[in-house]
């Protein structure tokens, strides 16, 4: 029972924090914004996410490890859950290396003036953000994979889904179109 309780936990709060990440993939696309669009949406993002999302990935992290370490009886489960944990540890690396130290900059900047080397900012922020949304949605997925692997009947059902090769291989190369 404890081991579907830091399973049940792991999953809803990897979800929280990998989906938050993929709204802002969503939401701060520089793609088609200009400066002062940019600089006004990437501060209220600051803003709005920047006090729960750091605490989000630890208490996260703790968990995977957490629900690794209950399921150490049942080594397959438990890999995939510890290289769950090390993607999302990933992930907070590259945010806390380079993302953050960015959006320090970033929050003082004025709409109306952005600094002349904007651009090249906000691609460096965007390369890092893609990156570690990759790496937690690759968390995220191993961390379901686990989470089947509970019951010996979703195993064999997971494991009939590698036989469906061309289906994989199409979702891999969609998710490769994200980076």
């Amino acid at each position: 029972m404890l081991s579907l309780v830091f399973d049940f936990i792991s999953l809803f709060l990897s979800a929280l924090l990998v989906g938050a990440m993929f709204c802002v993939w969503l939401f701060l696309n520089p793609a088609h914004l200009d400066a002062s669009r940019y600089i006004i949406l990437q501060q209220q993002g600051i803003r709005t996410l920047h006090p729960a999302m750091p605490r989000l990935g630890a208490i996260t992290i703790a968990f995977t490890l957490a629900a690794a370490f209950v399921a150490r009886h049942d080594r397959p489960r438990m890999c995939l859950l510890i290289v769950a944990a090390i993607f999302f540890i990933i992930s907070g690396v590259i945010t806390n290396m380079v993302n953050m130290p960015i959006n320090r900059d970033v929050i003082h900047w004025s709409s109306s003036a952005p600094p002349d080397n904007w651009t090249a900012i906000r691609d460096r922020w965007w390369y890092w953000h893609r990156l570690r949304a990759a790496t937690g949605t690759f968390g995220l997925v191993l961390l379901i994979v686990a989470v089947l692997l509970r019951d010996p009947e979703s195993a064999q059902s997971l494991a009939s889904l590698f036989s469906i090769r061309p289906l994989l291989n199409a979702i891999i190369q969609g998710m490769s179109l994200l980076l």
